[in-house]
């Protein structure tokens, strides 16, 4: 993470300092006192405690890392698919963890327990450009689906319901709230959050090229962990779900973070994501 940090800090920002936002190593200390947050941030916990087709990312590496992350479930003729930013899967040119669960309505679980209680991931589908390209550069491709196992012949999205998706281009006016599990201070990972608000589509004009394109919320102290959050408009509290615009990727330190919408190109690994399962 600290790489990452590193090679994308001084060019792809918002306006200085920019980050992914996803990944958060769980073999760091445990939260101390709360760092003050960003000018015109707010620490966001969701008021409804959960929400059950949203849910945390664990994935497991050779070295016996955890990272963690956040995701959503989508609607896909298989019923198995999570929507996930393609970072949480891994990095270009770095290996990808070897396992994977998810969680939905993950909350003080455990990040421990994940394989206990969650679905693991059978696939992971990336786009080439990201999957073989350079940071910042490939970050306009930062968004992957992910295949996730049957549990008792039953598939997560019978169990816990879906999100739809709007492909590019999605209205930026719309009232939307971005949704995931921060791991990093103030926050401990173990509870969803959220930040809200009408976000604003970047232009040329406003940034910097990797972000073009990307959606745009301010006063959202999410911190890393949250990545690959979805990004809902009309969420309906009933069905707890909503229609997925984008998913977190990157971030800065003056509570800015950035949507990755999802190109009308990313449908074809939507589809090898949600192709028929057998039993």
């Amino acid at each position: 993470m600290d790489k990452i940090r590193a090679v994308i800090a001084a060019v792809v920002t918002v306006a200085t300092s920019a980050a992914l936002l996803g990944a958060a190593p769980l073999n760091v200390p445990a939260p101390g006192p709360a760092a003050a947050p960003a000018a015109g941030a707010a620490q966001a916990p969701w008021p409804l405690g959960t929400v059950r087709t949203v849910g945390k990312l664990v994935g497991t590496y050779a070295d016996g890392q955890l990272l963690t992350c956040s995701g959503a479930v989508v609607d896909a003729p298989n019923g198995s698919v999570v929507v996930t930013a393609a970072h949480c899967v891994h990095n270009p040119g770095e290996p990808r963890w070897q396992q994977a669960w998810f969680v939905p309505a993950y909350h003080r679980h455990g990040t421990a327990n994940a394989a206990r209680v969650g679905w693991r991931v059978t696939s992971a589908h990336l786009e080439d450009a990201w999957r073989n390209g350079r940071l910042p550069q490939a970050l306009p491709y930062d968004y992957a689906f992910l295949t996730v196992e049957r549990k008792d012949g039953r598939t997560i999205q019978e169990r816990v319901g879906a999100n739809r998706i709007d492909f590019e281009p999605v209205d930026p006016a719309k009232p939307t709230v971005a949704l995931g599990y921060p791991a990093t201070r103030p926050y401990d990972g173990e509870a969803l959050a959220h930040c809200a608000g009408t976000p604003t589509l970047l232009t040329g004009r406003d940034t910097q090229q990797p972000n073009v394109g990307g959606l745009l919320l301010q006063s959202c102290d999410l911190t890393q962990g949250s990545s690959g959050g979805p990004w809902l408009q009309d969420y309906d509290a009933a069905s707890q779900s909503g229609t997925v615009v984008a998913v977190m990727s990157v971030g800065d330190d003056r509570g800015r973070v950035l949507g990755r919408p999802l190109p009308d190109g990313a449908r074809r690994l939507l589809e090898a994501a949600g192709g028929v399962l057998g039993d």
